[in-house]
């Protein structure tokens, strides 16, 4: 992966331009103006992974072009990461290149980092790691007050923790996440705020009931909790599941319940076509399900999931990919009409951008 060059002059003329193609790719459908949620211009980036370049003695962050893993970008700089991330990355490689035992066979340093100044540090290595690869990484860990995660094959050590916690500020009120080291977290906190606060918004009338499809550690799950009288909600990821539930206990939410489970197999559960235990006690037929949520991968909803969430009165679809959102609203809007459409700028001086979709079922 090529770092995106950071100019922040030219920060608003490269986001019109994307948010122009969108209007343009989803001409074809009536929709109102997008609404556009802007990222700070640099040092917005919660977590990054850099390779690690081993030339003779000497140790670099680097990045390649897409395609092209054989000529390495060194990097001297990284505005694009968080400010705890920035200030520290360089010394703490300069540091481990003067240790044998913490640089041998170092190949990849992962960041995760907080809004709040939190950061966990993953290393990964090609070679068995053991007690004096901890030892030494143990001294690592208090110079810099951060956790450390070391990795090699088949093998996890972790000093202190293996997640931060993230505090989110959503109209004024806190949130606290668990996120998990090597789980998805959302990479630009500030946007991130504006993508829930967006979906409170929307939703603020619905009433009733919520069904959540993807729900990861509960990112939208927890504020979206107060607008709906229960929320259930599925991940398939243990690893995020368990985050998720440890979130709900933590932010003292009462109404949301988290399946473990395909989105594919809470479909048929739904659609009375399969039946599992793992619901057998959230009594699912007594529950008013007036809106659906979802955040699918980049590969957007299957074919199933598509035809479930059309029995929604409201939609809320948050998406990764444009191309798969159009494919799939191709479909949702015969039978629902597009009162909100947002933009989101996940990650400046890229292509790439998030958007936010709220449908209401035709009359």
């Amino acid at each position: 992966m090529a770092l995106p060059k950071i100019q922040p002059e030219r920060y608003d003329q490269l986001l019109k331009d994307k948010v122009n193609k969108i209007k343009q790719d989803f001409s074809n459908f009536d929709s109102p103006e997008i609404e556009v949620f802007t990222s700070l211009t640099s040092n917005y980036r919660l977590r990054a992974e850099f390779r690690v370049w081993h030339d003779n003695d000497e140790l670099d962050y680097v990045m390649f072009e897409p395609g092209n893993n054989k000529h390495p970008i060194k990097l001297d700089s990284c505005e694009m990461v968080s400010p705890r991330i920035r200030d520290m990355m360089f010394d703490f490689l300069n540091t481990i290149k003067q240790n044998q035992t913490l640089r041998f066979k170092l190949f990849e340093i992962d960041f995760l980092s907080t809004l709040s100044g939190q950061l966990l540090v993953s290393m990964l290595y090609h070679k068995p790691i053991d007690e004096e690869w901890e030892q030494e990484a143990q001294q690592l860990r208090q110079q810099y007050d951060i956790d450390i995660v070391g990795r090699s094959r088949k093998k996890k050590i972790i000093l202190e923790r293996d997640f931060v916690i993230e505090t989110l500020n959503i109209n004024d009120r806190e949130y606290h996440y668990q996120q998990i080291e090597n789980g998805f977290t959302q990479p630009n906190g500030e946007v991130c705020q504006k993508m829930i606060e967006w979906t409170l918004d929307a939703t603020r009338d619905a009433g009733g009931d919520l069904i959540e499809f993807y729900c990861g550690n509960g990112n939208f799950t927890l504020p979206l909790a107060q607008n709906f009288n229960r929320v259930v909600a599925t991940e398939i990821s243990k690893t995020s599941v368990n985050a998720a539930r440890f979130n709900i206990e933590q932010n003292n939410i009462k109404n949301v319940d988290i399946l473990r489970m395909p989105s594919e197999d809470l479909t048929l559960v739904l659609q009375g076509k399969k039946e599992t235990r793992k619901v057998a006690d959230l009594a699912l037929e007594e529950c008013q399900f007036s809106t659906v949520l979802v955040d699918p991968p980049r590969c957007g909803l299957d074919a199933d999931t598509v035809q479930q969430v059309t029995e929604y009165e409201n939609i809320i679809y948050i998406s990764c990919n444009p191309e798969t959102l159009h494919d799939n609203l191709s479909v949702i809007t015969e039978t629902h009409k597009i009162e909100r459409f947002a933009a989101f700028d996940q990650f400046p001086y890229t292509h790439h951008l998030e958007c936010g979709v709220y449908l209401t079922k035709k009359v």
